[in-house]
């Protein structure tokens, strides 16, 4: 039998698993596999290769949850939600302009939160109004 209950650890654990994900991926502390990658005088490295698969693998995980969790439409209104807060932390002071790493790490961070959101709506919903998801239906023929 599946385990139904589903509690803020295993949220913290996707969204732990979305920032090593995305700040791997690329970060502006230059500590990434993009610079990784441009940095390398081999391009075919077989290292830079297997992680450059393994880090598709789990883009396409969790953007593939994301999309079929929040949608279009949904994510659409997720990312205007995190560029509304970041504007409004630029706005209030609480983030500069003049230092374009913070901000990359703070949309980073928030692209992480979304990717994590993203794999874990179906749950959150299911907590929120008892309702259940079913996107794929077995039938026996």
């Amino acid at each position: 039998m599946a385990v139904t209950a589903f509690h803020w650890t295993n949220f913290l654990i996707r969204l732990v698993v979305a920032f090593v994900l995305v700040f791997a991926t690329y970060n502006p502390s230059g500590h990434s596999w993009v610079h990784w990658f441009i940095e390398s005088t081999n391009k075919l490295d077989p290292m830079i290769i297997l992680s450059a698969v393994i880090l598709i693998i789990g883009w396409a995980i969790y953007l593939r949850a994301t999309a079929r969790s929040l949608g279009f439409f949904g994510s659409l209104l997720v990312v205007a939600l995190f560029g509304s807060l970041i504007w409004a932390m630029i706005f209030y002071g609480w983030l500069s302009l003049d230092n374009p790493s913070i901000l990359g790490h703070v949309a980073l961070a928030l692209l992480s939160l979304l990717l994590a959101v993203g794999i874990s709506w179906s749950h959150i919903r299911r907590r929120i109004t008892g309702q259940i998801d079913v996107d794929d239906v077995e039938t026996d023929i």
